[in-house]
Protein backbone atom coordinates (compact mmCIF):
# COMPACT_ATOMS: atom_id res chain seq x y z
CA UNK A 1 0.00 0.00 0.00
CA UNK A 2 1.43 3.18 -1.18
CA UNK A 3 -1.28 5.17 0.23
CA UNK A 4 -2.48 6.98 -3.29
CA UNK A 5 -5.12 6.48 -4.79
CA UNK A 6 -5.81 2.66 -6.10
CA UNK A 7 -3.99 1.35 -3.25
CA UNK A 8 -6.24 3.36 -0.49
CA UNK A 9 -9.17 2.21 -3.17
CA UNK A 10 -8.48 -1.61 -2.29
CA UNK A 11 -7.80 -0.79 1.18
CA UNK A 12 -11.39 0.89 1.37
CA UNK A 13 -12.91 -1.69 -1.04
CA UNK A 14 -11.59 -4.60 1.59
CA UNK A 15 -12.33 -2.59 4.54
CA UNK A 16 -15.81 -2.37 3.67
CA UNK A 17 -16.45 -6.34 2.39
CA UNK A 18 -17.00 -5.08 -1.34
CA UNK A 19 -13.46 -7.14 -1.80
CA UNK A 20 -12.45 -10.11 0.76
CA UNK A 21 -11.11 -8.98 3.49
CA UNK A 22 -6.66 -8.78 3.98
CA UNK A 23 -4.94 -10.38 6.17
CA UNK A 24 -2.27 -7.15 6.16
CA UNK A 25 -1.47 -3.93 4.52
CA UNK A 26 2.30 -3.10 4.00
CA UNK A 27 3.31 0.45 3.46
CA UNK A 28 7.16 0.74 2.28
CA UNK A 29 8.19 4.23 4.03
CA UNK A 30 10.92 5.59 2.40
CA UNK A 31 11.26 8.37 4.78
CA UNK A 32 11.17 10.80 2.56
CA UNK A 33 7.25 10.88 1.54
CA UNK A 34 5.55 14.26 1.91
CA UNK A 35 3.77 15.15 4.88
CA UNK A 36 0.37 14.91 2.89
CA UNK A 37 0.88 11.42 2.32
CA UNK A 38 1.66 10.58 5.83
CA UNK A 39 -1.25 12.32 7.00
CA UNK A 40 -2.92 10.08 4.91
CA UNK A 41 -1.73 6.94 5.79
CA UNK A 42 -2.72 7.90 9.41
CA UNK A 43 -6.41 8.51 8.35
CA UNK A 44 -6.50 5.42 6.48
CA UNK A 45 -5.04 3.10 9.06
CA UNK A 46 -7.47 5.12 11.93
CA UNK A 47 -10.34 5.58 9.86
CA UNK A 48 -10.65 2.20 7.02
CA UNK A 49 -8.33 -0.51 8.73
CA UNK A 50 -8.37 -0.51 12.06
CA UNK A 51 -12.10 -0.60 12.60
CA UNK A 52 -11.92 -3.25 9.50
CA UNK A 53 -9.41 -5.14 11.95
CA UNK A 54 -6.66 -5.11 9.18
CA UNK A 55 -3.02 -4.56 10.25
CA UNK A 56 -1.06 -1.59 8.25
CA UNK A 57 2.79 -2.66 8.79
CA UNK A 58 5.05 0.14 7.84
CA UNK A 59 8.21 -1.37 6.95
CA UNK A 60 11.69 0.41 6.12
CA UNK A 61 15.18 0.22 4.78
CA UNK A 62 16.37 3.41 5.89
CA UNK A 63 15.47 7.19 4.97
CA UNK A 64 16.74 8.03 0.94
CA UNK A 65 17.09 11.51 1.62
CA UNK A 66 19.68 10.91 4.91
CA UNK A 67 20.92 8.02 3.23
CA UNK A 68 22.15 10.13 0.00
CA UNK A 69 24.11 12.84 1.65
CA UNK A 70 26.06 10.22 4.17
CA UNK A 71 29.28 9.34 2.84
CA UNK A 72 29.53 6.68 4.97
CA UNK A 73 26.55 4.84 3.82
CA UNK A 74 25.93 2.31 0.99
CA UNK A 75 22.97 4.34 -1.42
CA UNK A 76 20.63 3.10 -4.14
CA UNK A 77 20.95 5.36 -6.60
CA UNK A 78 17.60 7.93 -7.55
CA UNK A 79 17.10 8.05 -10.81
CA UNK A 80 18.57 11.80 -11.06
CA UNK A 81 18.82 13.51 -14.72
CA UNK A 82 22.14 14.33 -15.54
CA UNK A 83 24.48 16.59 -17.56
CA UNK A 84 27.22 15.18 -18.76
CA UNK A 85 30.39 17.37 -19.37
CA UNK A 86 29.75 17.48 -23.16
CA UNK A 87 26.43 18.74 -22.59
CA UNK A 88 24.66 15.64 -23.33
CA UNK A 89 21.48 14.98 -21.17
CA UNK A 90 21.61 11.43 -19.24
CA UNK A 91 19.97 9.55 -16.17
CA UNK A 92 21.05 7.79 -13.45
CA UNK A 93 20.38 4.50 -12.78
CA UNK A 94 17.12 3.58 -11.04
CA UNK A 95 18.15 1.09 -8.18
CA UNK A 96 15.62 3.65 -4.87
CA UNK A 97 12.71 1.68 -5.79
CA UNK A 98 14.41 -1.67 -5.29
CA UNK A 99 16.15 -0.83 -1.88
CA UNK A 100 12.99 1.16 -0.07
CA UNK A 101 10.44 -0.45 -1.23
CA UNK A 102 11.00 -4.05 -2.71
CA UNK A 103 12.92 -4.94 -0.20
CA UNK A 104 11.61 -4.44 3.27
CA UNK A 105 8.27 -5.52 1.58
CA UNK A 106 10.23 -9.00 1.14
CA UNK A 107 11.64 -9.23 4.10
CA UNK A 108 8.16 -8.35 6.22
CA UNK A 109 6.55 -10.95 3.84
CA UNK A 110 8.80 -13.53 4.65
CA UNK A 111 8.32 -13.14 8.59
CA UNK A 112 4.87 -13.12 8.32
CA UNK A 113 5.05 -16.57 6.53
CA UNK A 114 7.48 -17.64 8.87
CA UNK A 115 10.48 -18.07 6.54
CA UNK A 116 12.91 -15.12 7.49
CA UNK A 117 15.69 -14.44 5.24
CA UNK A 118 17.82 -17.02 4.68
CA UNK A 119 15.61 -20.01 5.39
CA UNK A 120 13.78 -21.41 2.37
CA UNK A 121 10.01 -21.04 1.52
CA UNK A 122 8.25 -24.44 0.58
CA UNK A 123 6.61 -23.87 -2.99
CA UNK A 124 3.20 -24.51 -1.26
CA UNK A 125 3.52 -21.64 1.22
CA UNK A 126 3.18 -18.31 -0.99
CA UNK A 127 1.11 -14.64 -0.08
CA UNK A 128 -1.81 -13.50 -2.30
CA UNK A 129 -0.31 -9.82 -2.88
CA UNK A 130 -2.84 -7.39 -4.33
CA UNK A 131 -1.48 -4.58 -6.37
CA UNK A 132 -3.12 -1.76 -7.07
CA UNK A 133 -3.33 -1.26 -10.67
CA UNK A 134 -6.31 -0.01 -12.47
CA UNK A 135 -7.55 -0.22 -16.11
CA UNK A 136 -5.90 2.93 -17.56
CA UNK A 137 -2.63 1.38 -16.50
CA UNK A 138 -3.34 -2.10 -17.69
CA UNK A 139 0.22 -2.78 -19.28
CA UNK A 140 1.83 -2.55 -16.07
CA UNK A 141 -0.31 -5.61 -14.89
CA UNK A 142 2.89 -8.38 -14.31
CA UNK A 143 3.87 -11.31 -12.18
CA UNK A 144 5.56 -10.95 -8.89
CA UNK A 145 9.47 -12.55 -9.50
CA UNK A 146 9.43 -14.90 -6.68
CA UNK A 147 7.34 -18.06 -6.33
CA UNK A 148 6.27 -17.31 -2.63
CA UNK A 149 4.43 -13.64 -3.95
CA UNK A 150 1.46 -13.90 -6.45
CA UNK A 151 0.34 -11.17 -7.62
CA UNK A 152 -3.52 -10.26 -7.99
CA UNK A 153 -4.98 -7.01 -9.53
CA UNK A 154 -8.78 -6.82 -7.99
CA UNK A 155 -8.98 -3.27 -9.65
CA UNK A 156 -8.42 -5.17 -13.69
CA UNK A 157 -10.94 -7.35 -12.16
CA UNK A 158 -13.60 -4.89 -11.41
CA UNK A 159 -12.52 -2.86 -14.48
CA UNK A 160 -11.82 0.35 -12.55
CA UNK A 161 -9.87 2.85 -13.76
CA UNK A 162 -8.52 5.90 -12.02
CA UNK A 163 -11.52 7.86 -12.07
CA UNK A 164 -13.48 5.27 -10.98
CA UNK A 165 -11.02 5.30 -7.61
CA UNK A 166 -11.36 8.40 -7.47
CA UNK A 167 -15.23 8.99 -7.09
CA UNK A 168 -15.00 5.68 -4.85
CA UNK A 169 -12.59 7.54 -2.70
CA UNK A 170 -14.81 10.85 -2.94
CA UNK A 171 -17.96 9.20 -1.46
CA UNK A 172 -15.84 8.00 1.54
CA UNK A 173 -14.49 12.14 2.14
CA UNK A 174 -11.17 10.77 0.98
CA UNK A 175 -10.96 12.87 -2.07
CA UNK A 176 -8.01 14.38 -1.33
CA UNK A 177 -5.74 11.16 -2.19
CA UNK A 178 -2.39 12.52 -2.51
CA UNK A 179 0.32 10.81 -4.88
CA UNK A 180 2.48 8.38 -2.99
CA UNK A 181 6.04 9.73 -4.23
CA UNK A 182 9.35 10.61 -2.61
CA UNK A 183 9.49 14.21 -1.97
CA UNK A 184 12.14 15.01 -4.27
CA UNK A 185 11.40 12.58 -6.85
CA UNK A 186 12.97 12.84 -10.34
CA UNK A 187 9.88 11.31 -12.28
CA UNK A 188 7.75 14.61 -10.90
CA UNK A 189 6.16 17.05 -13.01
CA UNK A 190 6.00 20.82 -13.34
CA UNK A 191 2.35 20.11 -11.26
CA UNK A 192 4.23 18.23 -8.46
CA UNK A 193 7.22 20.65 -8.27
CA UNK A 194 4.69 23.87 -7.82
CA UNK A 195 2.42 22.45 -5.46
CA UNK A 196 4.96 21.60 -3.42
CA UNK A 197 6.73 25.01 -3.63
CA UNK A 198 3.13 26.68 -3.41
CA UNK A 199 1.74 25.05 -0.01
CA UNK A 200 4.11 23.83 1.86
CA UNK A 201 7.22 26.09 2.01
CA UNK A 202 9.07 24.36 4.38
CA UNK A 203 9.13 20.64 2.12
CA UNK A 204 10.22 23.43 -0.97
CA UNK A 205 13.29 24.32 1.23
CA UNK A 206 14.25 20.89 2.21
CA UNK A 207 13.81 19.55 -1.39
CA UNK A 208 16.14 22.92 -3.24
CA UNK A 209 18.38 22.29 -0.40
CA UNK A 210 19.06 18.56 -1.71
CA UNK A 211 18.98 19.18 -4.82
CA UNK A 212 22.29 21.67 -4.69
CA UNK A 213 23.43 18.76 -2.05
CA UNK A 214 23.35 16.01 -4.87
CA UNK A 215 25.00 18.24 -7.82
CA UNK A 216 27.96 15.90 -8.24
CA UNK A 217 26.24 12.91 -7.18
CA UNK A 218 25.39 10.96 -3.86
CA UNK A 219 27.72 11.40 -0.78
CA UNK A 220 29.44 8.35 -0.41
CA UNK A 221 30.86 8.13 -4.13
CA UNK A 222 32.58 11.53 -3.47
CA UNK A 223 33.64 10.47 -0.52
CA UNK A 224 35.26 7.28 -2.37
CA UNK A 225 36.91 9.56 -5.20
CA UNK A 226 34.17 8.16 -7.67
CA UNK A 227 32.89 12.13 -9.00
CA UNK A 228 30.45 11.77 -10.83
CA UNK A 229 31.63 13.18 -14.12
CA UNK A 230 28.66 15.90 -14.98
CA UNK A 231 26.18 17.42 -13.08
CA UNK A 232 22.61 15.74 -11.10
CA UNK A 233 19.63 17.59 -11.01
CA UNK A 234 16.05 16.54 -9.84
CA UNK A 235 14.50 18.65 -12.41
CA UNK A 236 14.50 17.11 -15.86
CA UNK A 237 15.48 20.88 -17.16
CA UNK A 238 18.92 20.29 -15.13
CA UNK A 239 18.98 23.36 -13.61
CA UNK A 240 19.02 23.97 -10.30
CA UNK A 241 15.68 23.19 -8.16
CA UNK A 242 15.33 26.75 -7.65
CA UNK A 243 15.63 28.36 -10.70
CA UNK A 244 13.90 25.71 -13.27
CA UNK A 245 10.94 26.37 -15.19
CA UNK A 246 8.15 24.51 -13.39
CA UNK A 247 5.71 27.59 -14.19
CA UNK A 248 5.39 26.48 -18.20
CA UNK A 249 7.03 23.89 -20.58
CA UNK A 250 9.08 25.33 -22.93
CA UNK A 251 9.30 24.82 -26.95
CA UNK A 252 12.78 23.39 -26.42
CA UNK A 253 11.46 20.71 -23.64
CA UNK A 254 8.18 20.00 -25.88
CA UNK A 255 10.73 19.67 -29.24
CA UNK A 256 13.25 17.51 -26.91
CA UNK A 257 10.50 14.54 -25.46
CA UNK A 258 8.26 14.48 -28.40
CA UNK A 259 4.85 13.65 -28.70
CA UNK A 260 2.95 13.55 -25.38
CA UNK A 261 5.48 15.75 -23.78
CA UNK A 262 3.27 18.17 -22.54
CA UNK A 263 1.14 15.80 -20.01
CA UNK A 264 4.77 14.34 -19.13
CA UNK A 265 6.30 17.57 -18.08
CA UNK A 266 3.66 18.76 -16.69
CA UNK A 267 2.16 15.54 -14.48
CA UNK A 268 5.31 13.44 -14.17
CA UNK A 269 6.24 9.85 -15.18
CA UNK A 270 2.89 7.64 -15.19
CA UNK A 271 4.30 4.76 -14.06
CA UNK A 272 5.80 6.72 -11.40
CA UNK A 273 7.36 4.67 -8.08
CA UNK A 274 5.06 1.83 -7.91
CA UNK A 275 7.01 -1.30 -6.49
CA UNK A 276 5.38 -3.95 -8.58
CA UNK A 277 5.03 -2.06 -11.98
CA UNK A 278 7.76 0.52 -11.70
CA UNK A 279 9.83 1.35 -14.91
CA UNK A 280 13.12 0.52 -13.86
CA UNK A 281 12.43 -3.49 -14.02
CA UNK A 282 15.85 -4.22 -14.52
CA UNK A 283 16.77 -2.50 -11.71
CA UNK A 284 13.84 -3.77 -9.50
CA UNK A 285 13.36 -7.46 -10.74
CA UNK A 286 16.20 -8.94 -8.64
CA UNK A 287 15.25 -10.16 -5.51
CA UNK A 288 17.54 -8.31 -3.01
CA UNK A 289 18.10 -11.24 -0.61
CA UNK A 290 18.60 -14.09 -2.88
CA UNK A 291 15.07 -14.93 -1.88
CA UNK A 292 14.27 -17.99 -4.10
CA UNK A 293 11.61 -19.97 -3.49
Amino acid sequence: MGAGVQSSTLLALSAEGILPKVDYAIFADTGWEPEAVYAHLDRLEREIAKPAGIPVLRVSSGNIRSDALNPDHRFASMPLHILNKDGRPGMTRRQCTGEYKIKPIKKAVRELLGHPYPSRIPKEVFVEQWVGISTDEFHRAKDADVQYMRNRHPLLDLDWSRADCVRYLTSLGLAETPKSSCLGCPFHGNAQWRHIRDHSPSEWADVVEFDAAIRQGNARANASGNRLLGQAFLHRSRVPLSQAPIDHVTAAERAALGVGAGDELENGVVDGCSPWACRGDADTAQDHFGLAA
